[in-house]
């Protein structure tokens, strides 16, 4: 009696064991997750690289005579105004060939003066009153070359604008056409230098819309329009260069400072894609992944095609409709077909709760 009492109490024990598990098992609660709805955006991604802010137009400026610099009248960084006189090498040398010349053509013109009286005498042939005209001609064109030369033994700002660079100093002998000066012209305004690869560069048109951030700058954005485009690429770098004019700004611009380029393609106004956070795909290989899309209180596994990635969202190439709510916090943690819990948004700069209890 005893022991079959026993056996009954242990079936009793084992079958309200079971039944407890049971009862736990049905009773497990939604997996908690926070959901965002897909969205359209742009069918091309933002192209952003780093380049130059420069003046449109250097102008270098230099000698047509060589010489010795008898006077730089001015420094890098500072304005200057159309016919300012900016810089002149010692006159002497210029000076004694133009005088040389000068006197080369009077000579030549008084040749030429005696010679007719001198065929008008029969005495000279009209061959030789022909070379003498022709030796006038060039004594003045040699005339008017050295008064040529030396008004360019001056330099003059040609524009309005501010000296870039001072490549000599005062008393230094500089070589014909050697630069002195490199002037920025203001006329022509700012424009940002950079290079692009090739799957960019193709991509790229003239008149797309650009942004440009300076690190001299950080607070400020400046605006501007793609104006050259490179045919051909560097040979060293394999880079495509691209040129961007920036609009008129009052902003104290250098040229030189380093700028971060965020240009808008053309392209990515043809059409859209579906857009949804990076944190919603899971398992990505390539351009496959998926994604956790909410269905009632359940969510579904979905194959979607990865086009690009931009900032922290991805765009589709398709698997999602634009409006579908699809799973961010959590989704690293379901199963298809799992029960969920849709949480409220988290505050901002708050770290994510949603970690799933081990088991």
């Amino acid at each position: 009696m005893r022991i079959s009492h026993f056996i009954a109490l242990s079936l009793i024990a084992v079958a309200v064991s079971g039944c407890d598990s049971t009862a736990k098992d049905s009773a497990v609660a939604p997996t908690p997750v926070r959901i965002a709805t897909a969205v359209d955006g742009p069918a091309a991604p933002t192209i952003r690289t780093n380049g130059m802010l420069v003046n449109k137009d250097e102008i270098r400026l230099s000698f047509k005579v060589g010489g010795v610099i008898r006077h730089i009248a001015v420094q890098e960084g500072e304005r200057v105004h159309q016919g300012q006189k900016l810089a002149e090498i010692e006159q002497t040398e210029v000076n004694a060939q133009v005088e040389q010349a000068r006197q080369a053509h009077e000579k030549a013109r008084r040749d030429l003066e005696r010679g007719e009286r001198l065929y008008e005498d029969k005495v000279i042939s009209l061959e030789q009153l022909q070379d003498l005209r022709t030796q006038t001609a060039m004594a003045e064109a040699g005339f008017k070359s050295a008064q040529f030369n030396s008004n360019y033994a001056v330099i003059v700002a040609s524009r309005d604008g501010t000296v870039l660079r001072r490549l000599a100093e005062e008393r230094e002998l500089v070589s014909a056409g050697t630069p002195v000066l490199v002037i920025g012209a203001k006329d022509k305004g700012f424009v940002v230098r950079a290079g692009l690869a090739d799957r960019e560069i193709v991509q790229i048109k003239l008149g797309d819309v650009a942004q440009v951030r300076l690190d001299a700058l950080p607070l400020e954005t400046l605006t501007g329009k793609v104006s050259e485009i490179a045919s051909a690429a560097e040979g060293a770098s394999g880079m495509f260069n691209i040129e961007v004019a920036l609009d008129t700004t009052d902003l104290p611009l250098k040229s030189g400072l380093v700028a971060k380029l965020n240009v808008v393609p053309s392209t990515a106004g043809a059409g859209q894609r579906v857009y949804v956070p990076i944190a919603s795909i899971v398992e990505g290989d390539g351009r496959k992944a998926s994604v956790f899309v909410l269905d009632n209180d359940r969510v579904r596994r979905r194959e979607v095609e990865v086009a690009f990635i931009e900032k922290d969202a991805v765009a589709l190439a398709s698997g999602i409709n634009s409006g579908e709510q699809i799973v961010t916090d959590g989704a690293l943690y379901l199963e298809d077909g799992e029960a969920v819990a849709v949480q409220p948004p988290a505050a901002a700069n708050a770290p994510s709760t949603l970690l799933r209890p081990i088991a």
